[in-house]
Formats: C-alpha cells, sequence, structure tokens
C-alpha cells in the first residue's frame, strides 16, 4: 500500500506557518526532513500573498498577538479563496480569555480544513467540559466521546493527539496507537505535527487519508527515534533523522490502527 509520505517528498508542497516563536526553528526543520519547504512569513503585509502562493497554511497561536491573529486571518481567508488548505493548532486555547477568545475569532472568519490539538484543547475549542492547564492540555475525559462531541459541535475535521491519538472526519474514525511519550519532552513536537499534517493535506484531497497517514507516519518516527536514544536532546535529533529515513513499507509493517464509524 502506498503511503503519502512518498508524494511529499516527490511534490515538496510549499507550507505556510504562522507559528509561535517557541518552535520556528524546529518546525522548518521538521519539514526540510520530510521533504516540505517551510515559509514563516507572519507579517499582516505580507501573509496574504504568501498563503495565496503555499500548498498549505498553518495557523498556531502558541505565542498570539493581537497583530499575529490579525495577519492569520488574513492569511487563512486568501488560503481560502485560492483553495488551500488550513490546518489550526488552538495552543493553549482555554487557559485564558484571551487565547480562548482569539481562537474562536479566527474559526468564525477562516475555513479551516482541520484541527489538530489535544483533548483538553479540542474539549474547550468545542465548549465542552475539561481542564486545560498551560499550554498543556489536562483533564480526564473520555477521548472517543469527546472527539464525537466536539467535532458535530465544531463541524471540523479533528486530530486529538495523546496516548492513543483520535482522528475523525465527516463522523468516520481513526484510532492510533503509534508515538512515544519522549514526544511529550520536546517542545514543539505537537506543533511540527501540525505542520506535517499541513504537508500531507498538500498532497491529496482525501482528508482522513492525510490526516491518518501523517500521524502514523510521525508516531512511528518517534519509536524509531526512541529505540536508538532515551535522552530527550539526543531524541529530539534522532526523531528529525527519523523524519527523514522512515519509507512508506515500514509504516505499513508497523502501523496500529483502529477504523470505526
Amino acid at each position: 500500500m502506498s503511503h503519502l509520505i512518498e508524494e511529499v517528498r516527490k511534490n515538496q508542497p510549499l507550507i505556510h506557518n504562522i507559528t509561535n516563536q517557541v518552535v520556528m526553528n524546529f518546525t522548518a526543520n521538521g519539514l526540510y526532513a520530510i521533504g516540505a519547504s517551510p515559509v514563516m512569513a507572519n507579517a499582516k503585509e505580507e501573509v496574504g500573498e504568501m498563503a495565496a502562493l503555499a500548498n498549505a497554511l498553518v495557523l498556531n497561536i502558541g505565542t498570539l498577538t493581537d497583530m499575529q491573529v490579525d495577519a492569520m486571518i488574513v492569511a487563512g481567508k486568501a488560503a481560502n479563496q485560492a483553495g488551500t488548505p488550513v490546518v489550526f493548532d488552538p495552543v493553549g486555547v482555554g487557559a485564558t480569555t484571551f487565547r480562548t477568545q482569539s481562537a474562536q475569532r479566527i474559526l468564525e472568519q477562516v475555513k479551516v480544513t482541520c484541527i489538530r490539538g489535544n483533548a483538553g484543547e479540542i474539549a474547550s475549542l468545542a465548549g465542552l467540559s475539561a481542564t486545560v492547564r498551560g499550554v498543556d492540555g489536562a483533564g480526564d475525559v473520555d477521548m472517543e466521546t469527546l472527539a464525537a462531541q466536539a467535532h458535530q459541535k465544531l463541524g471540523v475535521s479533528l486530530v486529538i493527539t495523546g496516548a492513543q491519538d483520535i482522528l475523525i472526519h465527516r463522523g468516520e474514525k481513526v484510532i492510533l496507537s503509534n508515538g512515544h511519550p519522549l514526544l511529550t519532552k520536546v517542545t514543539g513536537a505537537g506543533c511540527l505535527l501540525s505542520s506535517v499534517l499541513a504537508a500531507f493535506l498538500a498532497v491529496t484531497d482525501d482528508v482522513l487519508q492525510a490526516m491518518t497517514d501523517a500521524v502514523s507516519y510521525y508516531g512511528i518516527a518517534a519509536e524509531n527515534a526512541a529505540n536508538e536514544q532515551q535522552l530527550p536532546g539526543s531524541f529530539q535529533v534522532s526523531f528529525i533523522d527519523q523524519l527523514y529515513n522512515l519509507k512508506s513499507e515500514e509504516i505499513n509493517r508497523k502501523i496500529r490502527m483502529i477504523r470505526g464509524a
């Protein structure tokens, strides 16, 4: 079975990231490792033009400001007009009023292709009961119930990451169990996943397939890196190497997936 990572490497999609200051370098290096081309333009004066040129757009509110939110909306509208996929990463939504209102404002004005976040972020975005602490979501929730309820309320495809990753698109659900806890010790691991997801969406119109291929690829690369390096610093370097090296044949062997309605 073919895997979309080969299409990403072949097509080298341009991924426009309006993202947070903490993760820019890691995100750019990760996108280069998978074969995509990153651009990090965030000035309001140019983001509309850049988003129209790009093959996918990522909106990440990790270190948001009023000016950045304005730029995200300009870029998002340009991407919508161009038919370009948009991935929204609502980092820490629910932690503060400003962050939550900014996320809602973006979703009101931009049609996003999918949202990637942890359980706490997705629950807060959908107005469901959950606890969020800082930018790392916390709370005891049933992930499958949360996914179904949030998907219904938001009307958007979702990638909810955690010990298991739950993907839902037009009511169809996929559960993936690849990955490694060391990912939680690397700043920006979730943010990079959102950008990887955008790269996969850039090479297919099949949203669920893009989500499934991107998240499984990412999780298996993490498992391979953890087999080589057990400390966070060296794991991060090994992880980038594994993203570069991982082939579709190995992904097909190692993927742990459950499909369900």
